[in-house]
């Protein structure tokens, strides 16, 4: 079992950048699999950033590539997601998932087992 917790989220401004953390307990975090996702108002929860444990790759949804990084400390147990030029359109609450070794699919919800209960961003034009 992981629990997780999120934090960093807040109102910011176009342009401005936030840094959000997932920091994880329970089992051994360097074998996870961690991914954040987030969803608008009315709109379905959509993949954001994922990185792999094993070889320490990270994919990106194209609407945030160069613009979000995703990172993660195993000695801290947490996952961080740095958020700059920030729009509007990136207003959400912010999801940190966890999947022990591989999911079948990183960009898909239903391949993380583990979430945590997420953190609003909200950026203002």
């Amino acid at each position: 079992q992981v629990h997780l917790v999120e934090s960093g989220g807040g109102l910011v401004q176009a342009g401005d950048s936030l840094r959000l953390s997932c920091a994880a307990s329970g089992r051994a975090f360097s074998g996870y699999f961690m991914g954040w996702f987030r969803q608008a108002p009315g709109k379905e929860r959509e993949f954001v950033a994922a990185c792999d444990w094993s070889d320490g790759r990270t994919y990106y949804a194209d609407s945030v590539k160069g613009r979000f990084t995703i990172s993660r400390d195993n000695f801290k147990n947490t996952v961080y997601l740095q958020l700059n030029s920030l729009k509007p359109e990136d207003t959400a609450v912010y999801y940190c998932a966890a999947e022990p070794g591989l999911p079948s699919d990183y960009s898909s919800e239903l391949g993380y087992d583990y979430w945590g209960q997420g953190t609003q961003v909200t950026v203002s034009s």
